[in-house]
């Protein structure tokens, strides 16, 4: 990997991560576009992941000092319910880490004909947000509410389908109030995310010597670099344009983009 794919890949990382148009999906378009075997290069997935959870973490820290400030105060307040509604959101994507991990890698092969067919159902999540009228949009998360919002984000492990696409069109359809939906969206994220990338850290430990594919310096920070100011801008640009509900013209991307997937697919 040369220093100008780093950077592409990373700005890919970083913008699509927040962005509802599914990063797995534009990093496996990536790989085949530029012709980077990206997925064996554990090292790098590991560096850009972790800018953009330290993006995350510069975005929403305040919101996160406040919660644990809150949940150690060992009562059960405001705070150490929407921690526990985060855990609660977490559990489907832990039970898919534990039992279908293998299952869902097998779909990170560069098979940009099934990437294609799942940005066409997040195009689909996406424009409902916009054509079905809910009547009450001004609902707490409740612990229901976060299960569901969590079983959809274990099903968009699969590579194509926005993992906060999925989640806030999702949270908009339950009549979650809109200033709630993205923040909860990115946080219930952090956890599993810097879980997996300690398993890939441990794993790259293992087998360093034997199966990982070294990545000079250079193309690392630059991909890191790439990836955290893009994910912060991404971030915030989300959060403002949830709150506005404005979420149709990412269906329309994700539509064109899925198209384009599926003819590559089909005449490559």
């Amino acid at each position: 990997m040369d220093w100008l794919q780093a950077l592409l890949l990373g700005l890919v990382q970083g913008l699509t991560e927040f962005l509802p148009v599914s990063s797995s999906g534009h990093l496996e378009l990536g790989k085949v576009l530029m012709g980077v075997e990206g997925e064996s290069n554990i090292t790098f997935t590991v560096v850009v992941h972790g800018a953009t959870v330290l993006s995350t973490l510069v975005v929403f820290w305040r919101e996160i000092w406040r919660l644990l400030k809150g949940t150690f105060e060992f009562r059960l307040n405001e705070e150490t319910h929407y921690i526990l509604k985060l855990i609660v959101s977490m559990i489907p994507v832990l039970l898919i880490g534990i039992f279908l991990e293998s299952w869902v890698e097998s779909f990170f092969t560069g098979n940009i004909l099934f990437v294609g067919f799942m940005l066409l159902i997040t195009a689909f999540l996406l424009a409902l947000t916009h054509f079905v009228k809910i009547r009450n949009t001004d609902k707490p998360i409740t612990y229901g509410s976060a299960f569901i919002i969590g079983v959809v984000q274990a099903i968009a492990t699969l590579p194509g389908i926005s993992r906060s696409g999925s989640t806030i069109a999702t949270g908009m359809l339950l009549g979650i109030d809109k200033k709630l939906v993205a923040p909860f969206s990115f946080l219930m994220v952090l956890v599993p995310i810097i879980g997996a990338n300690l398993l890939k850290i441990m794993q790259l430990h293992e087998t360093t010597v034997t199966t990982a594919i070294p990545t000079h310096w250079l193309p690392l920070a630059i991909g890191f670099i790439a990836a955290f100011f893009s994910g912060l801008l991404a971030c915030t640009w989300m959060i403002n344009l949830v709150k506005k509900g404005k979420l149709i013209w990412f269906a329309v991307y994700c539509l064109i983009i899925g198209a384009v997937a599926i003819g590559l697919g089909l005449f490559s």
